[in-house]
């Protein structure tokens, strides 16, 4: 019989051991804190973009992220300073000197490190007159973090520039396209393509999307043509997490960001940023991380799957993910699709409540309620596992986007027709690996 009591989220429970087994994966070359501070920016600003329709967090795609934030190095030194409003004047190429942090027995710079001052100062040098409180301006790195107030309530602000993980704009076009509000739900988001070919967004939407009364996050990405990425990042509070809301909105309106991050004043700053680190697979292929299907297979295989007499009104795949909203004529229903591989180490979840069947696949129904704050929401859930690691997890809801209220009082879809989906022999076909 399903299982009636919340449970935890599948892929939140298994994201520990996918991301010790797919970082087994890497040779690092004494390159571990490019790495470590990749995955940690990572996972807080762009997994926070998709996590809302995923319901957990995928590994794989958080593993990725180290590509686009590979230079994040912050290496902070001394106290939070605090400046008046005046600040120096904006630094010229030839006057700012970039350090290098060695890699550990490599002879090669592990990262370009900025002095946080110079951020600082065109930070300050662009952004209207107030009172600006710096985590640091004696170290360097990257991003840097403060608090700026204009007398009407602290507000913490971010900016850090790293190179997209093509090295291009193209290959970055991901970090500057508003996201569905299926998966993030947010007040108002532009794109806009500028002259000379950079791309930008801004997007004024919450720290915790499921939680839209708490702290507002405004964020502008800049995304030059030769795949520099600036990210501006606001709150109506004096730190992103853990702070009470000290005014109605951030400070910048979408003007004042669009002014903020397009600035010419940053490009002698990041045009000093090192070529993204090539993270090398280890020697036994076997350890490799797996290819996983992508997101045109996904979405298609998802929609021939589906029952008769449902419309679909939006769709969406990535790598591993793809995900539908569907009405039948009673109410919109989001369904949702994870196929993964290489997940072995998975099977441990698997226990109270499960069916084995003949061929060794292992199959949990999970009925809870929905989690990103939309009222009467329902999540109705099919977890499979083969003994081979290939991962199949099936959900769908009673809304159109977990966040808004339920629209019907069940999901379109039953538990059989999720089991049926999820059990398919379409997701048998493994991609070649890279």
């Amino acid at each position: 019989m399903p299982q009636n009591d919340p449970q935890p989220d599948p892929f939140e429970d298994g994201l520990g051991a996918a991301l010790r087994s797919t970082g087994e994966s890497f040779t690092l070359d004494g390159r571990r804190e490019i790495v470590s501070a990749g995955l940690a920016r990572g996972r807080r600003r762009i997994v926070r973009r998709r996590l809302a329709v995923t319901g957990g967090a995928l590994a794989l795609a958080a593993i990725g992220i180290g590509g686009v934030y590979g230079g994040s190095v912050l290496t902070p030194a001394g106290k939070a300073t605090t400046t008046s409003v005046a600040g120096p004047a904006t630094p010229k190429p030839t006057g700012t000197t970039a350090t290098a942090a060695p890699g550990k027995g490599s002879g090669e710079p592990v990262a370009e490190q900025i002095p946080i001052k110079d951020i600082a100062a065109v930070l300050k040098n662009n952004t209207p007159e107030g009172k600006w409180e710096f985590e640091s301006l004696e170290g360097t790195g990257q991003h840097v973090s403060a608090v700026y107030d204009d007398g009407a309530g602290r507000a913490g602000v971010t900016v850090g520039f790293y190179r997209s993980a093509g090295g291009d704009g193209e290959a970055g076009s991901g970090q500057v396209t508003c996201p569905s509000k299926v998966a993030v739900p947010y007040d108002h988001c532009d794109e806009e393509r500028l002259p000379g070919g950079a791309r930008l967004m801004i997007l004024q939407g919450y720290e915790y999307p499921d939680k839209r009364e708490e702290t507002k996050d405004w964020r502008a990405v800049l995304l030059t043509k030769d795949g520099f990425i600036v990210d501006v990042n606001e709150y109506n509070a004096p730190a992103e997490k853990g702070e009470a809301i000290t005014r109605e909105d951030p400070p910048f309106d979408a003007a004042e960001l669009r002014k903020l991050v397009t600035t010419d004043d940053w490009r002698p700053l990041y045009e000093q940023l090192a070529p993204n680190v090539k993270v090398k697979r280890g020697p036994d292929s076997a350890h490799q991380p797996p290819a996983q299907l992508g997101g045109a297979f996904i979405e298609a295989g998802l929609r021939s799957l589906l029952p008769k007499g449902l419309t679909v009104v939006e769709a969406e795949g990535e790598d591993g993910y793809g995900y539908m909203v569907v009405d039948d004529g009673q109410g919109k229903s989001l369904v949702q699709i994870n196929v993964q591989y290489g997940m072995g180490g998975a099977d441990g979840l698997f226990t109270g409540d499960v069916t084995t069947l003949p061929d060794g696949r292992k199959v949990k129904l999970t009925r809870q309620p929905g989690e990103k704050g939309g009222s009467g929401v329902v999540w109705w859930t099919v977890d499979t596992i083969t003994p081979e690691g290939l991962r199949v997890v099936v959900s769908a809801f009673n809304t159109g986007a977990q966040h808004e209220d339920a629209t019907r009082a069940e999901p379109a879809l039953t538990m059989d027709q999720l089991k049926t989906i999820a059990l398919s022999g379409k997701w048998q076909t493994r991609p070649a690996q890279k």
